[in-house]
């Protein structure tokens, strides 16, 4: 079994500050519309962008737990397709691979 610690490290900086930046954008959502019509188009047209960068930074959130998840259950490096070992560049490159750079093509 491989040391993934420096991974997991990583992965829990990074959920850490997805979860903060996650919650900005919330809090943001929350925020009532302004009394001024054209002001609150302004808003609505915001507010539409920032729910979609919530929604990409919520999937991050979820892929980066199962990759935790994986690294507590040993299965962390091991493609999930044919069950070879991830290539440490391939999970430098990208942490949250499920499953090697041949069955990832």
């Amino acid at each position: 079994m491989t040391d993934y610690g420096n991974f997991r490290e990583g992965l829990e900086q990074r959920l850490a500050a997805l979860l903060e930046r996650a919650e900005v954008i919330e809090d943001d959502l929350r925020q009532p519309l302004d009394a001024d019509f054209s002001e609150q188009a302004i808003d609505l047209a915001d507010d539409e962008a920032l729910e979609g960068v919530d929604e990409v930074l919520r999937h991050e959130i979820a892929q980066i737990r199962l990759a935790l998840k994986r690294i507590e259950s040993g299965t962390y490096g091991t493609c999930s397709q044919c069950g070879k070992k991830i290539s440490k560049g391939r999970l430098e490159a990208r942490p949250i691979a499920t499953r090697c750079i041949d069955c990832a093509s």
